[in-house]
């Protein structure tokens, strides 16, 4: 099986430095590279405000932190992942942009260097077919926010192998996640469960059924979500929800999978959640009112 001591990872965002995280305090060297300088930046601040927060939690010690801090290293060009045994893509739920990215790895990698993409929704099957190395690709899906959330999804595509599978099964036990294995369709498990879900909300709000407030209170208190479905919205981004419910609807060709109306017009007038200052809700009000 392929020993992982150096893992690279493409995008410094939310995903990439929860991954990163993540990676970092169970004992792993992470090479983390972004195109902007700023996101880079921003990364490791939000990689020690979480270091700090565990050594709050008594979950780890300063000493601790400083360690994997110094395992961390950033990068704008590719070609810093030359020793990578692992390359894990965190970029932006758009399936062109990561076959870009995977068409461009190629020449920086070694040979037996593995690939992995944290995709939602795409299949990994189709993103393989953009590599050098297929049988070397597969799924690992994490939850957002990283640090806090256990769950990996972990999704082969038709030609990895499985030492390839064996490997990032370790890995993920490895820094403290649990593996949950789907198969290759739309969205996998998590997403191809919880965004019609959401979808569904939204329609409720559409349709008039009840207020965004009132449709929150009812899920949190009725069905005993920590956080509604609209909140919920929000917090992943209105344009990643309608990527996912577009994959859902154009992959599996089922109308209960279309995106609501008002969930296309959110995302066209920029509406896309807190990253933006205002989704179902508006977030220059402290707390947040409904929209609408």
């Amino acid at each position: 099986m392929v020993t992982i001591r150096t893992v690279g990872i493409v995008g410094a965002g939310q995903m990439g430095s929860g991954i990163a995280y993540a990676c970092a305090q169970s004992g792993l060297n992470v090479v983390l590279c972004d195109i902007s300088e700023d996101a880079l930046a921003e990364a490791i601040t939000v990689i020690t405000e979480n270091l700090d927060r565990s050594i709050r939690k008594g979950l780890l010690y300063a000493a601790d932190k400083a360690a994997a801090l110094a395992r961390i290293s950033t990068s704008s060009d590719l070609s810093v992942f030359v020793d990578a045994d692992l390359v894990i893509e965190a970029v932006t739920e758009n399936e062109q942009v990561k076959r870009r990215i995977f068409r461009t790895l190629a020449q920086h990698l070694k040979a037996e260097a593995l690939i992995v993409t944290n995709t939602s929704s795409i299949s990994v099957t189709h993103l393989a077919a953009s590599t050098d190395r297929p049988s070397k690709f597969m799924g690992m899906h994490f939850m957002n926010p990283v640090p806090v959330m256990p769950l990996v999804e972990l999704i082969r595509g038709i030609a990895t192998d499985e030492e390839t599978f064996a490997a990032i099964a370790d890995l993920t036990t490895r820094i403290g996640k649990t593996a949950a294995v789907a198969e290759d369709f739309p969205a996998f498990i998590v997403h191809r469960i919880l965004l019609p879900m959401i979808n569904e909300a939204v329609y409720t709000l559409y349709e008039g059924v009840g207020s965004a407030k009132d449709i929150d209170i009812a899920m949190k208190l009725g069905a005993r979500h920590p956080m509604g479905p609209l909140e919920l919205a929000d917090f992943i981004g209105l344009d990643s929800c309608l990527g996912i419910m577009q994959v859902l609807y154009e992959g599996l060709a089922d109308p209960k999978y279309r995106p609501c109306p008002l969930l296309v017009k959110h995302v066209e007038a920029g509406w896309i959640g807190r990253k933006a200052g205002r989704g179902f809700y508006d977030y220059t009000h402290n707390p947040p009112i409904p929209s609408r």
